[in-house]
């Protein structure tokens, strides 16, 4: 029998989770999608902390009016802004066990175009 969706994402997930891990020097841009919001947070895994975190939910976002890659693109951008501010360049991209397209490629092209570097 064939795997949930969600199932097969959290088998990729972990695969991805076995080779990509935040450090202090680089941390990990981890992704969740759901079916309305997108949310991204900078985590050090060594340490076990989130250093910042973005989403679509975010008041100056929220607001925004658009599709949901233009609003993924947006939570990109924040993100970078915020990870530039407490002192992040370089991040490990974690996109989570989804396909690099859609919003997950939205808001990376986002968050790279704000400053970051993966």
């Amino acid at each position: 029998m064939a795997f949930s969706k969600e199932s097969r994402r959290l088998k990729i997930r972990k695969r991805i989770r076995g080779a990509v891990s935040g450090t202090a020097e680089r941390p990990r841009l981890s992704v969740y999608r759901s079916n309305k919001e997108i949310y991204a947070q900078i985590v050090n895994d060594v340490d076990g902390n989130t250093l910042v975190a973005a989403s679509s939910r975010d008041k100056a976002i929220a607001d925004a009016t658009g599709t949901k890659i233009e609003i993924a693109n947006l939570v990109g951008k924040a993100i970078a802004e915020k990870a530039v501010k407490a002192g992040v360049e370089v991040v490990a991209f974690d996109r989570g066990g989804y396909l690099y397209h859609g919003r997950i490629k939205s808001l990376a092209e986002g968050a790279r175009e704000a400053g970051l570097k993966f």
